[in-house]
């Protein structure tokens, strides 16, 4: 299994509402899209300093899931409708984890 991490910093003029209205479209966006296992999309809790805005984790069984998931028109369309004009930095990860790691 592989979980997909990205994480974004906003531009200046990006909204509270603005991020709202991305995370309601993400959450419907991962329920169209059978490769996804599990998923979790939100603004980043600033427990420690530093770090990105936000960020997506995305569970998907191999490279095809995750390729499936990148390329679906639904992603593509949150992209182009919010993530494209809100970003300001993106930074992405995959890593193996084992089955069950993660609900």
């Amino acid at each position: 299994m592989i979980l997909h991490i990205a994480t974004f910093r906003w531009k200046d003029e990006v909204t509270e509402a603005d991020v709202a209205a991305l995370t309601e479209a993400l959450l419907a966006m991962a329920t169209n899209i059978p490769q996804i296992r599990s998923y979790a999309a939100g603004t980043n809790l600033h427990l420690r300093p530093a770090g990105a805005d936000y960020a997506v984790a995305a569970i998907v069984d191999d490279a095809a899931g995750l390729d499936a998931y990148l390329d679906h028109p639904d992603h593509k369309a949150v992209y182009e409708n919010f993530i494209g004009w809100m970003l300001a930095e993106r930074s992405a990860a995959q890593l193996p984890i084992a089955e069950g790691s993660f609900a």
